[in-house]
């Protein structure tokens, strides 16, 4: 028995003597078995911990639909990474290693990065907050300096949009987050198609504005919900200026509906004898003027 008991105690005391150790010393530091077995034990469980968040905010983010699927294998990849770094952080400085001069060095590294990079971070920050506030989604209608896109896919860095002219744009998501713009399907589709027209100052003005009321509420496309408008908007030069305004569904097809809605316009202004107005330029003479016009044609 007692045999037995120094046995036991021989192993104890050479298994406590492997843990002890020293593998290498970093600065003042000695680095034991025992420190690469802790700083190896933290870093998996950090691995483990990265695994269930990611599959957390990954789940999260595609029921709330709140991204496409490349947003969110980004957003998944990024929370990866700063876990591994808070895990390797934790580890080293479990294990006794002064962290305090790396850290330095590194906020110097991320001072200079930041300066080099300052757009970039910039439009990682304005996407995150879009993507957070779904302000602006795949699939909407925006209007961005005058041209009408459709957002086809939304990154961190920028979104990817489609204009009329099936042309594909790169959007910085920096402008999105700063400037003004107009998305007109954040809420719904609703949209007032707009088409001005001038008539001569002879025509008959309350038969102008009954030919283009019934030509607007005839428009297949219009909302019934919502009622056509019918404006005089301004005595021009040589026209009087009347816009019609007809609501649609869908702003995407805002220049087919302007068209139809001309076409109609004309045939129903023919068919009912007014004249659309074109530019005029009357030129009177004074009376020497026209002496010397006379003159000139006996003359010759």
């Amino acid at each position: 028995m007692n045999e037995a008991q120094n046995i036991a105690e021989k192993l104890r005391e050479h298994g406590e003597d492997l843990f002890d150790v020293n593998l290498f010393t970093i600065g003042n530091q000695e680095v034991t078995l025992l420190t690469v077995i802790v700083v190896g034990i933290i870093l998996l469980v950090t691995v483990l911990v990265s695994w269930l968040v990611r599959r957390a905010v990954v789940g999260m983010l595609r029921r709330k639909q709140v991204a496409d699927e490349g947003t969110i294998k980004s957003v998944a990849r990024l929370t990866h990474y700063a876990l591994l770094f808070l895990g390797f952080a934790i580890g080293l400085h479990t294990a006794g290693i002064n962290l305090s001069a790396l850290f330095a060095a590194g906020a110097l590294f991320a001072v200079a990065l930041g300066f080099a990079l300052q757009d970039l971070g910039e439009n990682l920050t304005a996407g995150i907050t879009l993507l957070t506030e779904r302000s602006i989604k795949p699939g909407d209608v925006l209007e961005i300096k005058d041209r009408l896109v459709r957002v086809r896919h939304m990154g961190l860095r920028a979104t990817v949009a489609r204009t009329l002219d099936d042309e594909d744009i790169i959007v910085p998501n920096s402008q999105l987050a700063k400037n003004e713009v107009t998305n007109l399907t954040f809420r719904d589709g609703l949209f007032r198609v707009r088409v001005l027209v001038g008539v001569t100052y002879s025509s008959d003005m309350k038969k102008v504005r009954s030919v283009l009321e019934r030509v607007a509420a005839g428009m297949e496309w219009g909302v019934e919900a919502h009622e056509p408008a019918v404006l005089l908007v301004d005595f021009g030069s040589s026209s009087v200026d009347w816009e019609v305004s007809v609501w649609s569904e869908d702003p995407w097809k805002e220049r087919r509906h302007q068209s139809s809605l001309r076409e109609a316009i004309w045939d129903a202004f023919a068919g009912e004898g007014i004249v659309i107005a074109f530019p005029q330029l009357d030129v009177h003479f004074d009376p020497p003027v026209n002496d010397g016009l006379k003159a000139l044609r006996a003359a010759s």
